[in-house]
């Protein structure tokens, strides 16, 4: 029997992505444990979401840490607290912060964009902002993209991607939920690819390997 995947969960809003794979633990569709969940900021619902479904939580608050120079000691702080717990993987699930990854997790750090990469993608769009963008590009066709992270927003190998039409008369809100929909259904995936081993990282690509 595959043993459960053990997940640590960065987050910095409202933790929906944290939810969906709580959700999908729980109906038995995903094959994991969230033994961890860290918060950017003390106002982050999610932190609540981990307190109802009884999942340890901290704070390791963005803005205590001033400036750009000052992310290594963010970063440290966050190694420091997974470090507490045997992960097989660090999810970031709207975690809008630069995490530096350190060589012990590396290619174990998943992230989900909600947009096509390398569009629409970057420091500053995250939420209804990479929407509003892709309204005003007038873009026909938009969706979300799970990739392993590394040291710049947005940008690792991409795993995976879901596609979403834009609509006349869409709103920033309405794509939104669309795409979202597409998430709940990426990221479960692509986390059970990555626990049956069925990942392989070449350079910028990722090949995903025939069932075993």
């Amino acid at each position: 029997m595959q043993k459960p995947l053990n997940l640590g969960v960065l987050i910095s809003g409202g933790g929906r992505t944290l939810q969906n794979l709580i959700d999908r633990i729980e109906d038995g569709s995903l094959k994991a444990r969230v033994q961890i969940v860290i918060g950017s900021h003390p106002g982050a619902f999610g932190l609540e979401r981990a307190k109802r479904h009884k999942i340890p939580s901290v704070v390791i608050d963005r803005g205590s840490f001033k400036g750009e120079p000052t992310l290594g000691g963010f970063s440290q702080a966050i190694t420091e607290e997974l470090g507490r717990y045997e992960l097989d993987l660090v999810v970031l699930a709207g975690f809008n912060c630069l995490y530096r990854i350190p060589e012990r997790y590396e290619g174990k750090v998943m992230n989900i964009h909600p947009a096509l990469i390398p569009a629409f993608c970057g420091k500053g769009y995250y939420g209804e902002n990479v929407h509003r963008a892709v309204l005003e590009y007038g873009v026909k066709v938009t969706g979300c993209t799970v990739h392993f992270a590394d040291n710049s927003y947005d940008h690792g190998p991409i795993i995976l991607q879901r596609t979403v039409p834009v609509l006349n008369g869409d709103t920033p809100e309405g794509l939104a939920e669309r795409v979202f929909k597409e998430e709940c259904i990426a990221y479960p995936e692509a986390i059970r690819l990555f626990q049956e081993g069925r990942l392989k990282i070449e350079g910028r690509k990722v090949r995903v390997l025939p069932p075993k």
